[in-house]
């Protein structure tokens, strides 16, 4: 394909398998190639964003950093979608809670992503936009969740372009029944949606900002595994 190699990705066509899941952290994919996958290949480490494919019982699978941010996963997912023919993204990441139902370390699934970002703008919204995940990967991970008896919420998730943000937006999103913030989901739904493709955030929560509990690093590279085999299970 003439658009491959990209400057942000070397691998070949056929490298990568139709569903790829994309952790923030690289060390969180390496971790799930080296623990998950049979015969996993290093496909692509460009700028350290380690992509691999292998197996999962029977299945190709691929797990590729996507970075942090929108603008990060923007780039990856979007070269994913439209050059490498990939069908499906799960992104499996961290999140913070925004409402009291929940508690560090339950997991969500994002039926849609409330967002702060001009990311949409380049499909056409002037304004504010919400994009929502691909049905079918959703039932499948709730069913999955349930068989394997995960604990997951399927539930509105806001995708951030500030960490630290100082227009403190959490407790008017909680009154809109938003459980969780995170900063990618958004980005990777409008890509998905452009070409036609599918997508799904499974997120575990890392912290409450409200409290300031949270994981260390390297619990939230080593620890989620549930998300993983929840992720896993319907590539």
């Amino acid at each position: 394909m003439a658009n491959i190699p990209t400057p942000h990705i070397t691998a070949k066509a056929g490298d990568f398998a139709k569903t790829v899941l994309m952790p923030g952290d690289p060390l969180r994919s390496k971790f799930i190639a080296e623990h998950f996958l049979e015969n996993p290949v290093l496909v692509n480490n460009v700028r350290g964003v380690q992509g691999y494919t292998g197996s999962y019982k029977g299945k190709r699978v691929s797990v590729m950093a996507s970075g942090m941010g929108m603008p990060s996963i923007g780039i990856y997912s979007y070269e994913l979608f439209n050059f490498y023919d990939v069908d499906n993204i799960i992104r499996i990441g961290s999140a913070g809670m925004i409402s009291e139902k929940l508690k560090v370390r339950d997991i969500v699934a994002g039926m849609s992503a409330f967002t702060n970002s001009a990311f949409g703008k380049q499909y056409g919204f002037d304004g504010t936009v919400c994009p929502t995940c691909s049905y079918e990967l959703l039932v499948k991970a709730m069913n999955t969740a349930e068989k394997i008896g995960a604990h997951m919420v399927a539930c509105p998730i806001y995708s951030s372009d500030c960490f630290y943000d100082e227009s403190a937006p959490l407790g008017k999103l909680k009154k809109l029944g938003v459980l969780a913030v995170e900063m990618e989901a958004a980005a990777l739904y409008l890509n998905a949606a452009f070409a036609g493709k599918n997508a799904l955030a499974i997120c575990t929560i890392s912290d409450n900002p409200f409290t300031g509990e949270g994981l260390s690093a390297e619990e939230r590279q080593n620890s989620f595994t549930q998300m993983m085999e929840i992720a896993l299970e319907i590539a």
